[in-house]
């Protein structure tokens, strides 16, 4: 089997920056109506800032995906206004990878956490979620 993680050390890292669009807000969420960067547009900031970290080291046909995310969002970002994740890899164990990531923008941090993400295989990662779906199509029309 390939050795998955050669490429990888702890101490990698990742960044990923937006600009705060009528896409990413809270209010698009429906989450108190705020025109601010909602929770979930943070947190998928947080695991692409993760996944740029590793994911160009590992070895063709393999991918990592999200498998364990705790963040705290600890300030408002407003509609028009940068903001930027960084990760940083602190764990290696086996194919499971841990990150310390944190969020900021111009005023300063806006959210930080751990992050964890599993190192798959592409192709049967995809046969595995189009067998999931005819299973769920197969269930709901029966």
């Amino acid at each position: 089997m390939t050795d998955l993680t050669s490429n990888l050390h702890v101490g990698l890292t990742g960044d990923c920056e937006i600009v705060v669009s009528p896409e990413h807000l809270a209010s698009r969420w429906k989450s108190g109506g705020v025109e601010v960067l909602s929770t979930p547009q943070l947190v998928g900031l947080m695991e692409l800032a993760s996944l740029n970290a590793v994911d160009p080291f590992l070895p063709k046909g393999w991918l990592t995906v999200g498998t364990r995310v705790d963040v705290q969002h600890l300030a408002a970002t407003p509609l028009g206004q940068p903001v930027s994740a960084h990760a940083t890899l602190t764990g290696i164990d086996g194919r499971r990878l841990t990150f310390d990531v944190i969020a900021t923008d111009a005023a300063g941090v806006v959210g930080r956490g751990t992050h964890q993400r599993y190192i798959v295989n592409r192709q049967r990662f995809s046969e595995s979620a189009a067998s999931r779906a005819a299973d769920l199509s197969s269930s709901a029309s029966g």
